[in-house]
């Protein structure tokens, strides 16, 4: 049983789940390359050193009825993680306290695949929850750094054995690496990749996190580990903070609304960096970023470079920005309707589809329909490369024998 102990904090009130929704026609096979995971709580059982066993992140009882992960000391209030698929809409901007109060799905993977059969999902690339940081920042902060990184690989073990060795022609394994220091991140990195991690994840905008900005040799280690072993690097919108917000501002309606700018901001700081340029085979998605900001980013480094004389300083004399953003970034999008038309201009290869299970943005159960709403005027051959072709390609990940359409 977990310890039990009184912070103070009262546990919100939240209303059964609902049933399980009928599973919905397959018109299309979908490769969802942005969904996210709670973990269980026996995450790091048996998966950590022996000096460490006893500091691992574990799963904590308040008195007042909250199940919480404790890391060296330190309660983080994330259980939930804003999942809302599968509860009344009245309890969506309530953050659930307890495992009982989110789909299964959510933290056990036999359920998860339940839910990605009933919303027409073959393959899905998972995102880490709270007691991470979200992109690895808590394990790279911690006082111990050596138990830290013991925590990093343990989620990566973990993610490996459990999450992704169950199913693995279902799930797209995706690593968290150790930000302190790069050189050991570099290394995990390639220890993941030795064993088939395809992808990494790690704060967009590291300097909002208190590390270097991208910009900084700091982080060439791991981005030529990415480079070198054909690891995808995913940067999630959100895993260095929401945007800043005035005083005042409505804080979830303004934080949501502001995803797009925050991903143009991210692509172009990245961009900017150099390091796509210096690493050609250097692969980087831009994850729950939409797309109907890229085609605004094209335009205007290409004015840039072929009018204003502000982009002198671009490092790469052969190969343009836009021609940069084509080669070595992809974008995923949840539901762009009135900016798909924009895909020739960023390139139909270069957009991956995402159903942001079990978050507030995602489309779990009806995502079959939503992609049938956008897609379905398109060319077979540009829905196919939309849809799953697109991200089988980049992520190196197995297609089904029969696909649809």
């Amino acid at each position: 049983m977990p310890r039990v102990v009184k912070l103070g904090i009262k546990r919100p009130a939240t209303r059964p789940l609902l049933p399980d929704p009928e599973p919905r026609e397959v018109k299309y096979t979908l490769i969802s390359v942005d969904d996210h995971l709670i973990e269980p709580p026996h995450t790091f059982e048996g998966r950590m050193p022996q000096k460490f066993k006893d500091q691992a992140p574990r799963v904590i009882e308040t008195e007042e009825g909250h199940e919480v992960w404790t890391f060296e000391d330190t309660p983080y209030f994330q259980v939930g993680f804003m999942c809302v698929a599968g509860r009344p809409t009245e309890d969506h901007r309530v953050e659930p306290a307890r495992f009982d109060e989110v789909r299964p799905g959510c933290w056990d993977i036999h359920h998860r695949i339940k839910d990605m059969d009933i919303g027409g999902i073959w393959a899905s690339v998972n995102f880490p929850s709270g007691v991470t940081g979200f992109g690895g920042t808590l394990f790279s902060e911690a006082k111990d750094p050596e138990l830290g990184l013991a925590c990093t690989r343990a989620w990566n073990d973990w993610l490996f054995e459990e999450w992704y060795g169950s199913y693995p022609d279902r799930i797209v394994p995706l690593g968290i690496t150790f930000l302190a220091d790069p050189e050991k991140g570099a290394e995990e990195i390639r220890r993941n990749a030795a064993r088939g991690f395809t992808a990494v994840t790690m704060p967009e905008q590291p300097h909002r996190q208190g590390y270097p900005p991208v910009f900084d040799s700091y982080w060439e280690p791991i981005i030529r580990a990415c480079a070198e072993t054909d690891t995808v690097l995913n940067l999630h919108v959100g895993s260095s903070g929401f945007a800043q917000m005035p005083p005042g501002a409505p804080m979830l309606e303004l934080g949501a609304t502001m995803f797009q700018a925050m991903a143009f901001e991210s692509c172009a700081e990245w961009l900017w960096s150099g390091w796509p340029a210096r690493y050609p085979e250097l692969k980087i998605a831009m994850s729950e970023g939409g797309i109907a900001w890229v085609g605004g980013l094209i335009d205007r480094v290409d004015n840039i470079m072929s009018r204003s004389g502000y982009g002198q300083g671009w490092p790469d004399k052969q190969h343009s920005p836009s021609d940069v953003l084509r080669r070595n970034f992809w974008f995923c999008m949840i539901d762009d309707p009135s900016t798909i038309c924009t895909k020739d201009a960023i390139g139909v290869e270069n957009i991956l589809f995402e159903s942001d299970y079990p978050h507030g943005d995602g489309t779990w159960p009806n995502t079959q329909q939503v992609i049938d709403n956008l897609l379905s005027g398109l060319p077979v051959e540009e829905i196919r490369m939309i849809t799953h072709e697109n991200a089988a390609k980049l992520y190196r990940h197995p297609l089904p024998e029969v696909r649809v359409p």
